[in-house]
């Protein structure tokens, strides 16, 4: 039963260490990271091959970043950004094919501040990623959309409504963004394993929010209707999110049959 993982590492190079652990405890068998803050040439294609998997990825120095990752296997590139705007220079979008699933890195703008430039961008961006999404499902092939969408989509998915009130990740347009998207036909994995939520991918660094568990949910990992019918299990590797030096993200994934 494969196991396909989306993973913000928050640098690539800051958390090798984290992340080589977490293939060889794990071994799953696609990863999707996001945030790699790494240019292409800098990218640690070596040490990834070491551990046993095949690596894309489309890097940008500083931050952005996405990669996708496949166990004993090459991840063979179909897209590489998304069409729409030719202006954007952003490394955001990755979708690979690994026997026969269709798999998409994704890392959604973040927004903040609201209003301004770039929540716009972010509602744009949705904008062209709903489109992708739209003519990847209409394949009809088994497809994971895996990334860090940077939206709460529901109230029961942050430990505090009101302290994330103003955040970009839970604007109303933001949440509808989402739900337009969700509603072309995906089904939201972990959402379908913990229907009543309170299952957090995030933490924040500041104000102990480790510690307090203050954390929510904007790791998402999207199925198609194919990928949906061999759905087994989905959940948040959060143990990791403690280690030394973590993401401040834990490795969300879900296992299809």
């Amino acid at each position: 039963m494969p196991k396909i993982v989306s993973y913000n590492v928050n640098g690539i190079k800051a958390r090798l260490p984290r992340l080589i652990e977490y293939l060889d405890a794990e071994q799953p068998d696609i990863v999707c990271l996001q945030e790699l803050k790494s240019s292409d040439d800098t990218f640690p294609e070596k040490e990834i091959r070491d551990a046993g998997y095949g690596a894309i990825w489309h890097g940008q120095k500083g931050f952005n970043g996405v990669a996708v990752l496949a166990r004993g296997t090459n991840p063979v590139e179909r897209q590489r950004g998304l069409d729409g705007d030719p202006d954007d220079t952003h490394s955001r979008y990755l979708e690979a094919e690994v026997e026969g699933l269709i798999v998409a890195s994704i890392y959604l703008p973040n927004g903040n501040p609201v209003p301004g430039p770039k929540f716009d961008y972010k509602l744009a961006w949705f904008e062209r990623l709903a489109e992708r999404a739209e003519h990847v499902l209409a394949e009809e092939k088994p497809v994971v959309l895996a990334g860090d969408y940077n939206v709460i989509p529901n109230d029961d998915d942050v430990f505090s409504v009101k302290a994330m009130a103003s955040d970009a990740l839970m604007q109303p347009q933001s949440r509808a963004a989402y739900r337009a998207l969700v509603s072309q036909g995906w089904t939201d994995s972990l959402r379908t394993r913990f229907p009543a939520g309170g299952v957090w991918t995030f933490w924040d660094y500041q104000a102990g929010a480790w510690q307090r568990d203050a954390g929510f949910r904007i790791d998402h990992l999207l199925l198609s209707p194919q990928a949906a019918d061999r759905f087994v299990d989905a959940g948040v590797d959060k143990a990791y999110r403690g280690k030394e030096k973590a993401s401040d993200h834990a490795p969300t994934w879900v296992r299809l049959k």
